[in-house]
C-alpha cells in the first residue's frame, strides 16, 4: 500500500470539494493508495491574500470531512501574510485535522518571512512540504529552488522539510540537498525518467525519499512507475512508497489520536 504526500483537488471534475474528493478516492482505490495528503483548494492561487487562504483551506477541510481514515490535509500558507498564516496554522493544524504545511510560490523559501511559520511547525511536529523547481526559462519571482530550501533547512535544523518535486531538475536538486539531513525529497510532478530514483537513493539514502504524485496534474500510474521500475531493492521501494512518510507523520498523527 502507498502513502502519497502530494495531491490536489484542482483539475478534478466536480462542482464541490466533496464531489471531487469522491472521484479522487475512486482512483486512489484502484491504484493502491492507502493514505493521501491534500493541499490547496479548488483552484490554484499563486499569491493568496488572507481571505483566499481561508477559502482554500476550507475546501480541503470539506474534502477531508468523510475520509479521515484515508485522507490527510496540509494547510496552505502564504509567508507574506504572517499573522494570517499563523492563524490558519492554529485553526487547521493545532486545533484542526491537518497534519502539515504546504508552501508554494508566493515567497522564496530562503526568506526570513518563513521563520515564524517554521518555528511553530516544529512545536506542532508538523512537516513542511515546499514546492521547488529549477526552470530553464527562469523561475517565477517567488518560486523556490532547492538551494533556497537548503538555506532554510540550515536555519531550522529541528524542522522536517519535504522537497516538492526534488527540484524538478532532479540532477541539480539532489546535489543541492545532499547534506541537508532534515530534508527528504518527494518523487512527484515530473515525467518518469530512468535513473532518478536510483540517484536519489544513492545520493541521499532510501530513508530520505518519499512518494508523491502531484495528482491530478500527474497520473498515479506514471508516478508510481518511477519507484516500481527503479533498479533498487524491494525493501527500499517499500520505504519510499509508504514507510518513510508514515514515519515522518507518526508523531503528529499520534499526537492527534489518529492511526499512523
Amino acid at each position: 500500500m502507498i502513502w502519497d504526500i502530494h495531491g490536489h483537488l484542482s483539475g478534478i471534475a466536480g462542482a464541490t470539494a466533496t464531489e471531487r474528493m469522491a472521484r479522487l478516492m475512486a482512483v486512489a482505490d484502484r491504484m493502491g493508495i492507502e493514505r493521501l495528503c491534500l493541499s490547496m483548494g479548488l483552484t490554484f492561487e499563486f499569491d493568496p491574500k488572507p481571505d483566499e487562504l481561508r477559502r482554500q483551506n476550507d475546501a480541503v477541510l470539506g474534502a477531508l470531512a468523510h475520509h479521515h481514515d484515508r485522507a490527510l490535509g496540509l494547510v496552505y500558507l502564504n509567508p507574506k501574510h504572517t499573522q494570517a498564516s499563523l492563524e490558519e496554522l492554529e485553526r487547521c493544524v493545532a486545533h484542526g485535522p491537518m497534519v502539515g504545511i504546504k508552501l508554494w510560490v508566493a515567497v522564496r523559501c530562503s526568506s526570513e518571512l518563513l521563520d515564524p511559520l517554521v518555528a511553530r511547525a516544529v512545536e506542532l511536529k508538523a512537516p513542511l512540504l515546499q514546492h521547488t523547481w529549477h526552470k530553464v526559462t527562469g523561475n517565477l519571482p517567488g518560486e523556490s529552488t532547492t538551494d533556497d530550501l537548503a538555506e532554510l533547512a540550515r536555519r531550522h535544523p529541528q524542522a522536517q522539510f519535504i522537497c516538492g518535486h526534488s527540484g524538478g531538475d532532479w540532477l541539480l536538486g539532489l546535489q543541492a540537498l545532499r547534506h541537508s539531513r532534515n530534508v527528504v525529497v518527494e518523487t512527484g510532478g515530473f515525467d518518469p525518467t530512468v535513473g532518478y530514483v536510483e540517484m536519489a537513493v544513492r545520493e541521499l539514502g532510501a530513508e530520505r525519499v518519499i512518494f508523491g504524485s502531484d495528482v491530478p496534474g500527474r497520473s498515479y500510474a506514471s508516478q508510481i512507475s518511477k519507484v516500481r521500475g527503479a533498479e533498487i531493492e524491494e525493501f527500499e521501494k517499500r520505504m519510499i512508497l509508504r514507510d518513510n512518510l508514515r514515519g515522518i507523520l507518526r508523531p503528529i498523527l499520534e499526537a492527534k489520536g489518529l492511526r499512523p
